[in-house]
């Protein structure tokens, strides 16, 4: 039960989004939530204000991602941005969804992520359009440790977040 390394594509199934044709009137405002980058908050995502038709994803590259799937944004100002979804949702291009394999802590993924913001923009070139790949993504090397680590790690991050808005709140 020891720590091990592995790439982010090694925990989890990853897919990026798809955007519907605008021309096509048919595929929006239907029953299915379509995330942009922009409706990334790096938490819980809990409303999606635009959405799409069963139609959209049959002819689109937009997939159903499950609940609890980590999101990404790959592409411009949001690059890095976070989300966990808490409902299924599909989304754009711009937006790489992981669903974490059952020995993997999905908040553990999301911080990790998180830490590793800086690093993914310097990847993403910099510019006027910076921007990270799946590929980059899925090839990135994450330590795992065992899952009682990962929950006890979790534990002590979440522990610190509530003494950092305590010390907010005084000031």
């Amino acid at each position: 039960n020891s720590w091990v390394w592995a790439t982010l594509g090694d925990i989890g199934t990853w897919q990026a989004g798809g955007t519907p044709s605008r021309s096509n009137k048919t595929y929006y405002g239907g029953s299915i939530p379509w995330l942009k980058t922009g409706d990334l908050n790096d938490g819980l995502i809990t409303d999606i204000p635009e959405s799409i038709t069963e139609e959209a994803v049959a002819n689109s590259s937009a997939k159903i991602n499950p609940v609890g799937s980590v999101l990404i944004a790959m592409y411009g100002a949001t690059i890095g941005k976070l989300g966990i979804l808490t409902f299924p949702a599909t989304t754009n291009q711009a937006c790489c969804a992981c669903y974490v394999f059952d020995e993997i802590e999905r908040m553990y993924l999301f911080y990790f992520l998180l830490s590793h913001r800086e690093k993914f923009l310097r990847q993403g070139g910099g510019g006027a359009q910076p921007n990270i790949s799946k590929e980059k993504i899925v090839n990135t090397h994450i330590p795992i440790p065992p899952l009682a680590e990962q929950k006890r790690i979790l534990q002590k991050i979440e522990a610190l977040f509530v003494a950092i808005d305590k010390i907010a709140e005084e000031l």
